[in-house]
C-alpha cells in the first residue's frame, strides 16, 4: 500500500500508464482515466484523510450472444467492457462505509450481518449479503473505507448493479484473503447477495461476466453448478469495436412484455412435463408441433424455436472465436439478431407498435454498416440499446452517422476487456 497522495503523484508521472493502457484496452484513454483516478483519490482524501490506498476495478459487461436463455437453463457468451468501477480503499477495523459517486450507503458494522428487511434493495443490503455469505464460505472478511465512481452506463443493460456487487467482493478478496477468492466464486456471492439481501431473483450472467473478465461462456442446464468457460481469445487482434448505442425508448411500462417471453417458455415446457426448455428434447418439440399449438399461443411456438436454435448459436459462436474465424462469428451475432426479432420478438412491443426505437436504429445501422460490421438488440429489448461489432477504422463514420438520429453522444464504443474484478495499484 502507498498514501493517497503519493499514489497522486505517481500517476502524475505516467508511472502507471502502461497498466491503464492494459485495463482501458486503448492509449487514448489514458489521459482521461489518469485525470478520473487523481479527482477519485482526491475524493478518498477528502472523506477520509490521505491514508494509504488500493485501487480495485470491476467492469461492465454486455450479453454477446443468447437473448433470454439463461431464465430456461440454456447457454450465454458475455463480454466483459472498458466501462467500469473504480474503488479507493484503505482497511478499517470494524466498518464498511462506501461513497458511490454522490449516493452515501451507510456504513455496515461487519460484526452484524443479520439480513434486514428494511434493507430490501439498496446498497446496503448487497455489502452486508456479501459479507454474510463470505463468513458462511469460510473466507476472511473486515472492514474498509472506499470511495467509488463508476462510468458503466445506468440502465443500458451493461449491469452496473453487478459491477457493484462484484467489485464489493474483490475489495474483500484483496484486503483480506490475498486475492485468492475465485471469479466464480465471487459472482456466485454476489448473486447469493441480491437475491438473498437485496431481493431480486436474477441470474449469474452478469455477475460472471464481470467478475472473469474477458468473454465467458456459461452452461446453465445445472442452474446451481453452472459451467463458467472463460474464452481465452485476445479480442483486439479482430481488431473490431463493440457499440452500443442508447435508441432513447423508455423502459416503463414494459414489464408484462418482459414476464412475457419466461412465461410463455414455460407454457411449452409444461406441456412436456417439464419445469424448463432446456429440458425438452427439440425433436419431441417438433414431433408434438400440431397438438402443442392447440395448448399455447404461436408466439410462445416461435419463442421456443428461438431458444432451441440460440443454444446452438452460442456454441458456434463460441467455437468461431477460439478458431479466429471472426467473419463466421459477425454472422452467428447477426443471426442471433434476426431471431430475437422475428421469433423471440422483443424488439418493440406489442402494446405499442407506434414505438419502434430499436426496430429503426438496427435498420440504420444495417444502412450505415453494410459490409463493415452487424448489429443487434441488446440485453432484455424492447427499448434501451443496440448493440454493434463494428470494424475499427469504420467505427468514427458510424458513430457519426447514427447520432445524427439519436443524438450527440449516444454511441458508446467500447472494447472487450480481458480484466475482471481486479487489483488495479
Amino acid at each position: 500500500m502507498k498514501k493517497a497522495s503519493l499514489v497522486i503523484k505517481d500517476i502524475q508521472e505516467n508511472k502507471y500508464n502502461e497498466k491503464l493502457g492494459e485495463v482501458y484496452v486503448d492509449s487514448l484513454l489514458i489521459p482521461h482515466q489518469k485525470e478520473r483516478y487523481i479527482e477519485a483519490i482526491d475524493k478518498f482524501i477528502s472523506l477520509y484523510g490521505d491514508k494509504e490506498i488500493e485501487i480495485y476495478s470491476t467492469p461492465g459487461r454486455s450479453e454477446v450472444c443468447g437473448n433470454h436463455t439463461d431464465h430456461q437453463h440454456g447457454e450465454v457468451l458475455a463480454a466483459a467492457i472498458n466501462l467500469d468501477v473504480i474503488a479507493i480503499v484503505a482497511p478499517h477495523d470494524s466498518h464498511i462505509k462506501i461513497l458511490s459517486d454522490d449516493y452515501d450507503i451507510e456504513g455496515i458494522v461487519i460484526n452484524d450481518l443479520e439480513k434486514r428487511e428494511n434493507e430490501l434493495e439498496t446498497s446496503e443490503g448487497l455489502i452486508r449479503g456479501v459479507c454474510a455469505r463470505y463468513l458462511e464460505l469460510g473466507y476472511q472478511i473486515g472492514g474498509f473505507e472506499a470511495y467509488m465512481t463508476s462510468d458503466v452506463l445506468q440502465g443500458s443493460g451493461l449491469s452496473s448493479s453487478a459491477a457493484f456487487e462484484v467489485i464489493v467482493g474483490t475489495v474483500l478478496s484483496g484486503l483480506y484473503n490475498d486475492m485468492s477468492i475465485d471469479p466464480v466464486t465471487i459472482a456466485q456471492v454476489g448473486q447469493y447477495s441480491e437475491n438473498v439481501y437485496f431481493g431480486k431473483p436474477c441470474g449469474l450472467m452478469d455477475q460472471c461476466a464481470c467478475s472473469a473478465g474477458s468473454l465467458i461462456h456459461i452452461d446453465f442446464k445445472d442452474n446451481d453448478h453452472p459451467i463458467v468457460e472463460k474464452v481465452n481469445v485476445d479480442f483486439s487482434e479482430f481488431k473490431h469495436s463493440l457499440c452500443i448505442v442508447d435508441v432513447h425508448a423508455s423502459h416503463a411500462d414494459l414489464t408484462d412484455d418482459y414476464a412475457s417471453i419466461p412465461a410463455e417458455m414455460k407454457e411449452v415446457a409444461k406441456y412436456f412435463g417439464k419445469d424448463f426448455l432446456r429440458e425438452v428434447d427439440e425433436k419431441e418439440f417438433y414431433n408434438h408441433l400440431p397438438e402443442l399449438r392447440k395448448a399455447v399461443n404461436d408466439r410462445a411456438i416461435l419463442r421456443t424455436i428461438h431458444l432451441f436454435e440460440e443454444n446452438k448459436r452460442v456454441e458456434k459462436a463460441v467455437q468461431s472465436l477460439k478458431d479466429n474465424q471472426f467473419e463466421l462469428f459477425k454472422e452467428t451475432i447477426k443471426a442471433s439478431g434476426e431471431s430475437s426479432y422475428k421469433y423471440l420478438q422483443n424488439i418493440y412491443s406489442n402494446h405499442d407498435v407506434n414505438n419502434q426505437a430499436v426496430s429503426i436504429a438496427i435498420a440504420l445501422s444495417e444502412e450505415i454498416l453494410l459490409d463493415n460490421g452487424v448489429c443487434r438488440v441488446h440485453g432484455g429489448g424492447f427499448a434501451g440499446t443496440i448493440q454493434a461489432f463494428v470494424k475499427d477504422e469504420f467505427v468514427e463514420i458510424y458513430k457519426k452517422e447514427i447520432e445524427k438520429y439519436f443524438g450527440e453522444g449516444t454511441c458508446h464504443i467500447l472494447k472487450v476487456r480481458k480484466y475482471g474484478g481486479m487489483k488495479v495499484l
